[in-house]
């Protein structure tokens, strides 16, 4: 009872805590989606330019994503972690004073930087304190923050857009809705000193025979699945983690689809649809998919926990949230719009739980801290590639198809080699279906690694 009761204890002290930073995180990295809604004209960006500055947050943070998190593995999380936020909230600020062009380029870059490693840091902090079995449940807690962050930043963004104006001395709305939401960022990261352990040994709020059942079972189970570290190149260098680094490349498009463009999808259904919505209305219509979507991740990511089932329960929801916006273009009203890109919302965040039980299924110690650092920053390394359509349709094609080649390349020709033994390429090229074998063949092998016996303990926390 040691071990069900530490989880549950760390569960009720990290996982809020956590989610709250993410929560945070994520709003300051997306809320630029609201502020293009009159930022755009302000600065006189283009559609072309926006995209390109949405998309160069991810310069820096593909290239710090990696050293930040061995530095955090080394450092511990509490340092580290608080650091990332009181920068990050610092230059999620600075965009309020933004003047043209190249400055809102620069401090996109800027705030890539800050925040690399953050996500991928708490990925390896929680497999310091939950065992496997809990896994993609506890990651799906922590990710609610993403859904979370649109359901509440979308209306929060879009009414201080709409008060801004004046307040504080700025001259716009969005330029006050920048300044004001960078800031909790640095209070929480200044608290995260005094709130985030490194590791259970190291919590005064857990009795030390838990936290040492605890650390005891999760080096067990490292032992049993990936046996020793590594260490960074081995892991950089393992096919395996290029492989899932390419399997998360096609999920988080779609992710990233929602946030950057999604306000701008439903703001255009006035010129597609004649349907007239205040800034208001666009922040709470948006909400609606990641408010869905929130409730179906946790309930598939304890499904999958329950199963210790995870490549299928990454392939099945991918492949249907790309169906789903590749045919949001066919859609005649913005319901059925909305519609399908609820759908794609709950596949895209289905997805992404069971996924990252993978790695660590042969990560561990800095190994892990390089490999996690890796898929992360290699899948969000689409970001530079995203480029604005001046007609939102364009852009639900574009994603669509993308999203579509690349779920069902990694996805139903996998399953279909599961079943017959053989490649199958009616659906894309025989490059995509070459590398969906060796995807499978890691998603396989790295399920079967995940499963864990569903003995009276396991059943209990779940």
């Amino acid at each position: 009872m040691l071990v069900p009761t530490a989880v549950r204890t760390a569960t009720r002290r990290l996982i809020p805590l956590l989610a709250l930073a993410y929560l945070l995180n994520y709003i300051d990295r997306v809320n630029v989606g609201f502020a293009s809604l009159t930022m755009n004209v302000d600065l006189g960006l283009s559609a072309a330019a926006y995209g390109l500055g949405a998309g160069l947050f991810f310069i820096g943070y593909f290239f710090f994503e990696v050293p930040s998190n061995v530095i955090l593995h080394r450092v511990g999380a509490r340092l580290w972690i608080a650091r990332i936020m009181v920068t990050w909230g610092i230059v999620a600020s600075s965009t309020a004073f933004v003047q043209g062009e190249v400055g809102f380029y620069v401090v996109r870059v800027l705030l890539g930087i800050a925040e690399a490693g953050f996500f991928p840091g708490i990925i390896l902090y929680l497999t310091y304190w939950f065992p496997r079995v809990e896994r993609a449940r506890i990651v799906a807690l922590f990710f609610l923050a993403v859904p979370l962050s649109s359901v509440v930043g979308g209306p929060l963004s879009t009414w201080l857009i709409s008060v801004g104006d004046g307040a504080l001395g700025f001259d716009a709305g969005w330029r006050f809705m920048f300044f004001v939401e960078g800031v909790p960022a640095v209070l929480l990261g200044i608290a995260v000193l005094w709130l985030l352990p490194d590791r259970p040994s190291r919590a005064r709020w857990l009795p030390a025979e838990q936290a040492a059942a605890l650390e005891e079972q999760i080096a067990a189970e490292d032992a049993a699945a990936a046996g020793q570290d590594r260490g960074v190149l081995a892991a950089l260098r393992d096919g395996r983690v290029v492989a899932l680094s390419v399997v998360y490349f096609g999920i988080v498009f779609g992710l990233y689809v929602l946030a950057f463009f999604l306000p701008q999808i439903v703001a255009g259904f006035e010129r597609q649809f004649g349907a007239d919505y205040s800034l208001v209305e666009v922040g709470l219509i948006t909400a609606v998919p990641y408010a869905i979507a929130s409730v179906v991740m946790v309930l598939w990511a304890r499904h999958s926990d329950r199963g210790g089932e995870r490549a299928l329960h990454v392939a099945v929801p991918a492949a249907v949230g790309a169906v789903a916006i590749a045919a949001a273009l066919y859609m005649d009203s913005p319901l059925l719009v909305m519609a399908c890109v609820t759908v794609c919302a709950v596949g895209v965040f289905a997805a992404i739980p069971p996924f990252w039980s993978l790695p660590n299924a042969f990560l561990t110690g800095a190994g892990a801290a390089a490999g996690i650092g890796l898929v992360n920053s290699f899948g969000n390394e689409l970001g530079p590639v995203v480029r604005t359509p001046t007609v939102w349709g364009q852009w639900v094609w574009l994603g669509g198809v993308w999203a579509a080649s690349k779920s069902f390349g990694e996805s139903i020709p996998i399953l279909e080699w599961r079943r017959n033994g053989l490649y199958q390429h009616s659906i894309h090229s025989k490059m995509a279906v070459a590398s969906s074998a060796r995807v499978f063949q890691v998603l396989e092998s790295s399920s079967s690694s995940c499963m864990v016996p569903q003995n009276d303990s396991t059943r209990e926390l779940s």
